[in-house]
């Protein structure tokens, strides 16, 4: 048994079934995806979770003084922690 620490090194995932959905990220340049997911959830809209993450495994969200964390796992699935 090693008492050493797993080093575990998180890859971005690409999703085939978002690109029938929704246009490719990489099409729109960061800053305009970024800007065009704040004025969506402005106006109570839909907002792509690949809008918010980036091609990230997880986003830090500053909300009412707090910092939380969206992460997107393995299984497809998001978990928002505070």
């Amino acid at each position: 048994m090693s008492l050493r620490n797993p080093v575990l090194q998180l890859k971005p995932r690409t999703d085939r079934s978002l690109a029938a959905v929704a246009p490719p990220v990489a099409s729109v340049a960061p800053a305009a995806a970024a800007a065009s997911a704040i004025v969506a959830a402005a106006q109570g809209g839909l907002v792509e979770s690949a809008a918010l993450l980036r091609g990230a495994r997880e986003v830090l969200i500053r909300h009412g003084g707090e910092v939380y964390r969206l992460r997107h796992t393995r299984n497809d699935k998001l978990i928002l922690t505070k």
